[in-house]
């Protein structure tokens, strides 16, 4: 069966009007709106554990939490992504070279759609003023990998190539209620001085740690399920 013919249902919060969206994706979906003071027995079923929204329903099978929802999405309908392909392996990959040329090539191509979109916007964060999921999904480029920059003496993400992108970090990690839950910089170049070393020997072992520590199954599970060994 081809997924695109199939009905998406994004069970949300359930008034009394219901509101249709077709054409997304080519998608055919249904929205549905929920009153969370008086929570409806169809988000309580299908997501009886949180009790809380967004969850998706497709052919009967409940998808819960906004991040695997987008996984899901674009590993079923592949034809146009939500999420730019291979970010996050990609900038690993670059980091755990050592700065090797062609790594670091591979990563400048994808960030570079970040920086385009940044510069389109013309805003302080990818959600505009405020921060959304993708700035959360993209924030370990503030914190992260600045550290592992700056514990193996490399640069990646380089302020001259993405302006915009160096612009939004500082923006994100200086965000107060950010702020408050990143851990302190000096551990993580502590960290990440230890882990990875300076030689070309612990590349492939210091990729991998870095790629376990900083992506976890829990967090991003079909992205740990599609790019992690």
């Amino acid at each position: 069966m081809n997924p695109a013919t199939q009905e998406l249902k994004p069970v949300y919060q359930e008034m009394a009007e219901e509101v249709k969206l077709y054409g997304v994706e080519g998608i055919n979906y249904e929205f549905i709106q929920e009153d969370l003071d008086n929570k409806s027995p169809d988000l309580l079923k299908f997501n009886p554990v949180y009790k809380k929204v967004p969850v998706l329903l497709h052919n009967g099978n409940p998808i819960s939490e906004s991040l695997v929802i987008i996984e899901y999405i674009d590993d079923v309908w592949k034809g146009v992504p939500i999420m730019p392909n291979d970010c996050h392996p990609a900038l690993f990959k670059a980091i755990g070279s050592h700065g090797e040329e062609q790594a670091i090539a591979e990563a400048h191509e994808l960030l570079q759609f970040l920086e385009n979109e940044l510069n389109v916007k013309g805003s302080k964060f990818f959600g505009g003023d405020n921060i959304n999921l993708v700035d959360i999904c993209a924030g370990y480029i503030a914190h992260w990998v600045v550290a592992a920059e700056e514990a193996l003496g490399i640069e990646v993400v380089t302020k001259d190539k993405f302006p915009k992108i160096a612009e939004w970090c500082g923006n994100y990690i200086n965000c107060q209620v950010v702020k408050d839950g990143l851990p302190p910089r000096e551990r993580l170049v502590a960290y990440y001085k230890g882990r990875f070393g300076n030689t070309t020997r612990k590349s492939q072992t210091s990729y991998t740690s870095f790629r376990r520590k900083c992506v976890t199954k829990q967090a991003f599970p079909r992205i740990c399920d599609k790019y992690m060994m």
